[in-house]
């Protein structure tokens, strides 16, 4: 039976409890413990008579002496003898201390600071293990393409289905509408200042050649195949099934990473190939609809006066675009820990580094190009 009292002792009150104090019991004893009036607010505790106890009732113990002069350096003095009293009493008491200081803290600006601080080492921890991450898928896949027997085809030709083929009606859709949206922007602009809405086709043509259908491509595969990567890696590590490959001498880089790399590297140009004809298309159509553009006149223009180099130069991201968006997957993917939130967190960096890195790929190549009058 589980039953608590206070009586005093050589001038101080003393607290005994006797039974179990466990999750099980502690309802009955908490409508007792609002019930009871004390005269004095015990400093002691007696667990010679305490059974059971757990964190739940060592709160309740606690409710009762919290506001007995128990200071935040010192601990409880406990009479009699009981293995887990005096530490769980303690587990919670510094618990409730911490939350309390958490809580109550204003911020100053040595916590922002401090906060800035951690977010730049953080920053950096993140690029140094990104980038030793690169430096050993690279080796890896290096050395298998000079054993192309060691590859993993199979794995290889589903990854191409997965994230490349069936990402192609989507990655086109978009485009599509992208293009769409280009010549009707375009259009509206020309006419007001130029009144010459014919260079609307030059515009399309070098929006979605050089800008568009690429980077498009890349910010989907960024949402869309950076999420199942991440996911399929992480749930494997989470089951420790990447431990077992380890512990049967497989590397994980050569099973997991290189396939989808390869897969990437080759679908990527295919997608941005694709993007970029939709985009052309969606421009066409509304050229020919509400411009009274013909598509002879849109292609023979765009083969005319938009040169080709201008495709080349779009479709030269592709592969770096496939890069980042492979890498950044399956590093976040074996960043994973052995619990759901963990994957959550891990699914969620990994799209934004991703889409992050891609428009940063982009403006460098956008710089390096009008450096050298491209």
């Amino acid at each position: 039976m589980s039953a608590f009292w206070v009586d005093n002792q050589n001038g101080e009150a003393v607290l005994h409890v006797e039974g179990d104090w466990t999750v099980k019991t502690v309802g009955a004893l908490e409508r007792e413990i609002r019930r009871a009036r004390f005269e004095a607010t015990p400093q002691l505790v007696d667990v010679s008579a305490l059974g059971a106890v757990d964190t739940a009732g060592a709160f309740l113990i606690h409710t009762m002496l919290e506001d007995g002069g128990i200071e935040a350096d010192k601990t409880y003095q406990l009479i009699g003898e009981h293995a887990q009293a005096k530490a769980l009493l303690e587990l919670v008491s510094g618990r409730e201390r911490q939350e309390k200081v958490v809580a109550s803290q204003p911020l100053s600006i040595i916590d922002l600071l401090a906060r800035v601080g951690k977010g730049s080492v953080h920053f950096m921890d993140e690029a140094v293990g990104t980038l030793s991450f690169i430096g050993e898928a690279m080796l890896t896949t290096f050395k298998l393409l000079l054993q192309p027997h060691k590859i993993r085809w199979t794995s290889v030709f589903a990854v191409m289905e997965e994230a490349g083929l069936d990402a192609l009606p989507i990655v086109s859709f978009l485009s599509f509408f992208v293009g769409m949206v280009i010549a009707f922007i375009g259009a509206t602009m020309l006419q007001q200042t130029l009144g010459a809405t014919v260079f609307t086709v030059e515009l399309v043509g070098w929006a979605v050649m050089r800008e568009f259908g690429v980077v498009l491509t890349g910010i989907l595969l960024a949402g869309r195949t950076n999420s199942s990567f991440t996911a399929q890696i992480g749930s494997m590590k989470m089951r420790q099934e990447i431990d077992a490959m380890r512990t049967l001498g497989i590397d994980p880089i050569e099973a997991l990473v290189t396939p989808r790399i390869l897969a990437m590297l080759i679908m990527t140009p295919l997608l941005a190939f694709g993007a970029t004809l939709s985009g052309l298309l969606g421009g066409l159509m509304i050229s020919w609809v509400a411009l009274d553009i013909s598509p002879i006149l849109f292609i023979t223009r765009i083969q005319e006066i938009v040169i080709i180099q201008n495709f080349w130069v779009g479709m030269s991201k592709a592969p770096v675009f496939a890069l980042v968006v492979a890498m950044i997957a399956c590093r976040q993917g074996l960043l994973v820990q052995g619990d759901v939130q963990s994957l959550g967190k891990a699914t969620t960096a990994s799209v934004v580094h991703a889409i992050f890195l891609i428009i940063v790929v982009d403006a460098i190549f956008a710089m390096m190009y009008m450096e050298l009058g491209i």
